[in-house]
């Protein structure tokens, strides 16, 4: 499910079984010269959860991103994140980022950091066998949080 008004109609009649609550988080470069591989970053990410979303449609709803630049403070900004999102209805809540610095974040939900992998120049196919096996490295996280309860 993606956050719309179409895919929330549907959510608002199955959110028993909707459960798991995926968050994208976009560090936006501000300086000229890094700008070029934040976007690839971004790009990277929200291809990667489109695809999550579209194979456990279902099972997950996808925020949009929260984007944020180099001088905000990751541990207030995830404080308030979990602080409003924890009022929905969902068991889990996991972000999805590729800034390594979330890694030293103490975040309540589950984070998962992956290396960005700039996809601009791959043809279409090379792109989807990647973000197929990007899947596969966070599925895991996935499926070891959902057996949990």
């Amino acid at each position: 499910m993606n956050w719309t008004a179409k895919d929330m109609d549907t959510y608002l009649q199955q959110k028993e079984y909707i459960d798991t609550l995926i968050v994208p988080l976009l560090k936006v470069e501000t300086n000229p010269e890094q700008m070029k591989n934040s976007s690839s970053s971004a790009e990277f990410l929200m291809h990667l959860t489109a695809f999550i979303e579209s194979q456990f449609k279902g099972r997950i709803m996808l925020l949009p991103p929260f984007s944020y630049t180099g001088t905000t403070k990751l541990e207030e900004m995830s404080a308030t994140i979990l602080r409003d999102l924890e009022k929905m209805p969902f068991k889990h809540i996991f972000f999805l980022t590729t800034d390594s610095a979330w890694t030293s974040v103490e975040v309540s939900g589950q984070v998962i950091w992956l290396p960005s992998i700039p996809l601009e120049s791959m043809d279409k196919q090379l792109r989807q066998s990647i973000i197929e096996d990007q899947l596969k490295q966070v599925l895991p996280r996935f499926t070891k949080k959902w057996s949990e309860g």
